[in-house]
């Protein structure tokens, strides 16, 4: 079975959508689309099991494939606000919390090198929370 990322990107309109990174990776296109990163991934969803209902409609082969979902930054930042600030954000990543402003709100774009930066320091500080016990 094929592992095909899919991104969530957020369009101007607030809507978001979800959408093969690699369109040759399998032999049939898919996009989801909704109001919320959910509803996107829901869409997602119901596009595959009815392309697969398709193929077996037509007696044609299907190639099964599982999803990793990533966001573009300003889609992550934007789904994410309610629950991390950008002045969290920004102690995490060593990122400026107007920097990560201008990302979300479309004025900038972050160069590959601070992406990784930002997706490394999230990678970290879930491992961190990953290990956490309360008593």
């Amino acid at each position: 079975m094929k592992t095909v990322k899919v991104l969530i990107e957020r369009a101007s309109d607030g809507t978001y959508s979800a959408y093969m990174e690699d369109v040759m990776q399998l032999p049939y296109g898919l996009n989801g689309v909704g109001n919320t990163v959910q509803e996107a991934i829901a869409d997602w969803g119901k596009c595959y099991k009815e392309m697969k209902e398709l193929f077996a409609s037509k007696g044609e082969e299907f190639t099964e494939a599982q999803f990793s979902y990533a966001y573009d930054v300003p889609s992550f930042l934007l789904y994410y606000a309610g629950k991390l600030t950008y002045a969290g954000l920004s102690k995490l990543t060593g990122v400026s919390a107007a920097q990560l402003s201008q990302y979300a709100n479309g004025y900038r774009n972050p160069s590959q090198k601070t992406t990784a930066k930002i997706q490394t320091a999230l990678h970290s500080f879930g491992q961190e929370l990953s290990q956490l016990q309360l008593v």
